[in-house]
């Protein structure tokens, strides 16, 4: 490495927040960055180990101490060259990414591990600021058609695979702008939408062709598919899970992705449908603990709620490592976002017993009861009410942030494709049970990461190059591609 001795001298040092009273007052992006200087100090923190198991952390195979040695060095443009080499959006993960790489650092096992996704983040932006990052279009075509299904991060990254290998790509969105839940599933002060802009104006002058307002079997007809030589579907999983409570259809009960989606979309003056789902002014009880709801307690807050609190039925997890998930493994450990850290009343071991309302059917409260959760060996685990722990929360508004169910089945019901035991659709090497029809992303394998998605947009596409021409010269994961800068 460019300074062995780097981790032993220098402490980690986080990217600052901007003051919460300050960036409650709108929807940008908050956080400070780090002088290049320090950047490059963080860098040298990468220790020489024998076994980088940053690597293993990362779903995409990222080069990471390669990477981090350049930063170093201040060779920045040939450590942006490394990291677009196995992820074509660092600008996405390096804001979304919960970081798994650096849970895996080995530098982690005795003091706090490098600062990986700051440092992807900066290089990747330090690529647009110098103008770096041009489009990288195919020396030949191929003459074979994609069509690609959905615009998340699994979409975009098969599009841009495929696109490079020669093919010509379409790529259909049913929503009013490309991006999936990057573009209105994320708020904006996580995501700034420029930032998927930026990214969509590099892959448009690649010569990938996009197409909105365009639903699949709904608008679209899925038999004008077969004018395609392969079909990647990439939507994503989005049934929504609710709650078999008493009360669930009340007035003031949204799903979580309604009210993210409805705030961006109101953000950039996009026609909404239905009813506005305002925080401002009322009691909000966001139900679910995870990023979907730290989203929606940093929304509500910003909406000017009265009072914000989160419940979750699982418990409290412990603020280091828990000894059930050791080093390197990805771990149960309390995560405080910037969002709790905002205001929000946190609670755990809660479960929602009924929602409480008026005569007109408008949501009025909320009645919980503690529970507990016994395990028996050999047996799933039980969750027990605690007797007396009954309790009422007055509420106007509800959300459900309780993850989602799986795909949507219009595709798979009619392309006639197979699903598995979980109800995503059944892929063998991402390819249905059609033989030129191929998935990726959260519709095969499940609601996952934003760095899981990516990696299978790369590896389906990279299926179905071999599919198309027999071959493939698109890397497998860790390995890259080595675009130019």
């Amino acid at each position: 490495m460019g300074k062995i001795t780097g981790f032993l001298e220098y402490e980690r040092v986080d990217e600052k927040n901007k003051a919460v009273e300050e960036r409650l007052k709108n929807f940008k992006e908050f956080t400070i960055p780090l002088k290049e200087t320090e950047l490059e100090k963080q860098g040298s923190r990468c220790m020489d180990c024998g076994i980088p198991f940053c690597h293993s952390g990362c779903p995409l195979g990222n080069l990471i101490p390669d990477f981090n040695e350049l930063i170093y060095k201040k060779e920045w443009g040939k450590a942006l060259r490394i990291l677009h080499a196995t992820n074509n959006f660092p600008e996405f993960t390096g804001r979304l990414c919960p970081a798994p790489c650096e849970k895996a650092c080995v530098l982690g096992i005795i003091e706090d591990p490098i600062s990986i996704e700051n440092i992807e983040k900066n290089i990747v932006e330090k690529g647009f600021q110098e103008g770096w990052i041009q489009p990288q279009t195919p020396k030949e075509r191929t003459g074979k058609t994609v069509a690609v299904v959905g615009s998340g991060p699994a979409g975009l990254a098969a599009a841009q695979q495929l696109n490079r290998a020669g093919h010509e790509v379409t790529v259909f969105e049913r929503d009013d702008a490309i991006g999936g839940l990057l573009r209105y599933g994320i708020p904006n002060f996580k995501l700034d939408k420029k930032i998927i802009d930026r990214r969509l104006n590099i892959l448009e002058a690649e010569g990938i062709t996009f197409k909105t307002n365009t639903n699949i079997g709904v608008n679209y007809a899925v038999k004008d598919l077969e004018k395609f030589d392969a079909i990647v579907l990439c939507g994503g999983a989005t049934e929504k899970r609710s709650l078999p409570t008493k009360g669930i259809e009340a007035k003031g009960v949204e799903q979580a992705m309604d009210f993210l989606t409805q705030q961006t979309k109101i953000l950039f003056d996009k026609k909404i449908e239905g009813e506005i789902i305002s925080a401002k002014g009322k009691n909000v009880i966001v139900i679910g603990g995870g990023d979907t709801g730290s989203d929606c307690v940093g929304t509500s807050n910003r909406q000017g709620a009265k009072s914000v609190t989160n419940f979750e039925i699982m418990p409290k997890p412990p603020v280091g490592r828990s000894e059930k998930t050791p080093w390197p493994y990805w771990p149960l450990q309390l995560k405080t976002s910037s969002s709790h850290e905002e205001g929000c009343d946190r609670n755990w071991l809660i479960n929602t017993k009924e929602f409480v309302t008026d005569k007109n059917g408008n949501l009025t409260a909320l009645k919980t009861v503690e529970v507990f959760w016994k395990i028996t060996p050999g047996e799933r685990p039980q969750l027990i009410e605690k007797k007396g722990s009954e309790k009422t929360w007055e509420c106007d508004l509800v959300l459900l942030a309780l993850g989602f169910t799986g795909p949507e089945k219009t595709l798979s019901d009619q392309l006639g494709l197979e699903l598995d035991a979980r109800s995503n659709y059944k892929a063998t090497n991402y390819k249905t049970n059609v033989s030129n029809i191929f998935t990726a992303g959260d519709m095969r394998r499940g609601q996952s990461l934003i760095v899981w998605a990516i990696n299978e947009g790369r590896e389906a596409a990279r299926e179905v190059d071999i599919f198309l021409m027999g071959s493939s010269n698109l890397p497998i994961k860790g390995q890259g591609d080595l675009p130019g800068v």
